[in-house]
């Protein structure tokens, strides 16, 4: 159980009703999770916009509180690699919403919304990637192309950390019945998942954290779990009646050898 001491109670409480919220009705292509150890780090698994480079990619991205949320804005950071001129090459996401545009009514919803944004369209006159930004400027198609290529490299078919779908309690710990579909979310992996480098404040969790191809895949529900349970016993019965089985022929062996 988590006590997650770097956030106050008020904080804990407001972080508390947005999670709700998001849980109830997520943003378009847009998956939010917590970190059980620390609520203080927003997970959110991001669905590449479709008619975009990063199309079919689904890319992980972390957002970290402050003591003072909502009054001072979270910091950002993609975790899975990106080429985008308005992510830097160590992760840290460049937009007005969490600098000089920042509101305390604006809300973690609102963030998240104008990140994938920034997808569909970047902005290269302020951008941390000034090769990104260079080459979406002078050359589209060549900027796409570098896009795309990171996007199959990084964010399709990778390995992908687990967290936790849904809202907190208000009182510092998680609920397992908080999330609407109870369950924890774990991506697809192959056998060689790519390396990320460690994003700017990142942890040795998030370091290997990219996202998977689905943004569906993978989810481990109660029924799945229960189903798996059944499945278990029944092996474990169907091997004890094995063994009663073979007693009882060794019974019948020892008994005819006595005849």
């Amino acid at each position: 159980m988590a006590t997650n001491e770097n956030l106050p109670p008020n904080v804990i409480k407001q972080l508390a009703k947005e999670l709700k919220n998001l849980d109830e009705t997520p943003p378009e292509g847009i998956i939010v999770g917590v970190n059980d150890e620390d609520f203080s780090t927003i997970y959110a698994d991001i669905e590449g916009p479709a008619g975009t480079p990063y199309e079919k990619g689904i890319f992980r991205m972390k957002l970290i509180l402050s003591r003072d949320f909502p009054h001072s804005p979270p910091k950002g950071y993609f975790l899975t690699k990106i080429f985008h001129p308005n992510i830097a090459i160590d992760g840290e996401i460049c937009v007005n919403a969490l600098k000089r545009d920042w509101n305390p009514s604006l809300g973690l919803r609102h963030v998240l919304i104008v990140v994938r944004c920034l997808l569909i369209e970047p902005f290269p006159e302020s951008a941390l990637n000034a090769q990104a930004g260079k080459m979406l400027l002078d050359n589209y198609e060549e900027y796409a192309r570098h896009a795309r290529i990171f996007t199959a490299t990084h964010a399709v078919n990778t390995k992908c950390a687990k967290f936790r779908i849904g809202a907190i309690s208000e009182s510092n710990s998680v609920s397992q019945n908080d999330s609407a579909t109870g369950a924890t979310l774990h991506l697809p992996q192959t056998s060689s998942p790519s390396s990320i480098p460690a994003a700017k404040g990142a942890t040795g969790q998030d370091q290997l954290v990219v996202a998977s191809n689905s943004m569906g895949a993978g989810i481990v529900t109660s029924t799945t779990v229960a189903t798996a349970l059944v499945t278990k016993k029944k092996e474990v019965c169907r091997s004890l009646k094995v063994q009663t089985d073979k007693r009882k022929i060794d019974a019948r062996k020892k008994s005819l050898k006595r005849l």
